[in-house]
């Protein structure tokens, strides 16, 4: 990531989140993401997982800049590359575990 920045508009009110952010992370690395609450991290790992794109940077995945593909193209690459976690499950409560996964 190079100098990623996030900002959340609402009517004429802008809230940056994130300001130049520069993350490298190796294949075989690990990497933490904490601070308190309301300083960006979940804006931050949602960016990384495709799941929204930055106001302004660039996310190069694995040589490839993922900001400028399509949202087909980011589905492609969520399917193969990310497992998510969600802090809410929002599972089904009447389906399986099985079948909770499967969707």
């Amino acid at each position: 990531m190079e100098n990623i920045t996030k900002t959340f508009v609402s009517g004429k009110v802008e809230t940056p989140v994130l300001h130049g952010i520069d993350l490298e992370v190796d294949r075989q690395d690990f990497c933490a993401i904490t601070g308190p609450s309301g300083t960006g991290k979940s804006t931050l790992m949602h960016i990384l997982g495709l799941l929204e794109p930055p106001t302004s940077g660039r996310y190069l995945l694995d040589g490839e800049d993922v900001t400028i593909l399509s949202d087909t193209q980011q589905s492609r690459i969520r399917n193969k590359k990310f497992g998510f976690v969600f802090q809410s499950f929002n599972l089904l409560p009447r389906a399986t575990a099985l079948e909770n996964v499967l969707l």
